[in-house]
C-alpha cells in the first residue's frame, strides 16, 4: 500500500481460489459457471490494469514481458459464508509492515468458518490510517501452508465492506497479494499477524509473482 490507500479488490473485481482436483468434466463445468466466469473476468481486468496503468505496482522492466498474474483454479471449496463476531472490547496494536513501519490497527472481530470438518477463524482488522476515509473497510490478511511456497511469503489479503447484516462471503478465490509483492519499494504493506495463520493450504486466489 502507498500512503494513499489502494485496494485492488475495490479497483478491480476481486479474484481467486483453487483446489487440486482431477481435470475431468466436473472441473471444466465449475470453471464455466457464472460465478467462476466472474472471477476469471476480474482476473483479466486486473491483468489489464497492471499492464497498462501508470500507477501499476509492476516494475517497468516487468511490464514489458507481462503475461498475466498467476492464480489457482477457481473452486467453491474455498468460499464460505460467515457471520462477523465483533470483539466486545476491540483493542489496538501496531501491525508491522514490509518496510518495518508500524501502523495502528484495531482488532475488530473475527470470521468463523468450517473447512474439512474443522473449525477455523480469521481475525478482522481496521487499519486506523485508512479508517477516516474508509470507515467500512474490513481488512483480513492471512498466511497459510502455501505461503512462501506456492503463494507470496508475505501473506495475502481479503477485503470486505462492513454491512448491516453481519454476514460475509469469506471467499479465498478473491485473495490477492500485497502491492509490495511485485518488486517496487514504495509500498508499506501490512504483514499478517501470526494469529491469522491458517494451518492448511489455501490453494485459492493469487499465487506468488515470481
Amino acid at each position: 500500500m502507498k500512503k494513499r490507500f489502494i485496494s485492488f479488490s475495490l479497483l478491480v473485481i476481486p479474484l481467486l481460489l483453487a483446489v487440486f482436483c482431477r481435470r475431468d468434466a466436473k472441473e471444466i463445468k465449475v470453471q464455466n459457471d457464472p460465478y467462476s466466469q466472474s472471477i476469471l473476468a476480474a482476473r483479466a481486468e486486473k491483468d489489464s490494469y497492471f499492464m497498462a496503468e501508470e500507477d501499476s505496482p509492476l516494475l517497468d522492466k516487468d511490464k514489458r514481458d507481462f503475461k498475466g498474474l498467476h492464480y489457482f483454479p477457481v473452486s467453491t471449496k474455498f468460499k464460505f459464508d460467515s457471520r462477523l463476531v465483533k470483539f466486545a472490547g476491540p483493542d489496538t496494536f501496531d501491525i508491522l509492515t514490509s518496510r518495518g513501519i508500524k501502523r495502528k490497527t484495531m482488532r475488530y472481530g473475527y470470521l468463523p468458518f468450517e473447512y474439512e470438518n474443522h473449525e477455523y477463524k480469521l481475525n478482522v482488522y481496521k487499519l486506523l490510517d485508512v479508517y477516516e476515509k474508509h470507515p467500512d473497510y474490513l481488512f483480513v490478511p492471512f498466511l497459510d501452508s502455501t505461503s512462501a511456497a506456492e503463494s507470496y511469503g508475505g501473506g495475502r489479503y481479503l477485503d470486505l465492506e462492513e454491512n448491516q447484516t453481519g454476514m460475509y462471503a469469506l471467499d479465498f478465490n478473491k485473495a490477492y497479494n500485497p502491492l509490495c509483492a511485485y518488486g517496487r519499494e514504495d509500498y508499506r504493506c501490512p504483514i499478517p499477524p501470526e494469529e491469522n495463520r491458517l494451518p492448511f493450504a489455501v490453494k485459492a486466489g493469487e499465487k506468488k509473482w515470481h
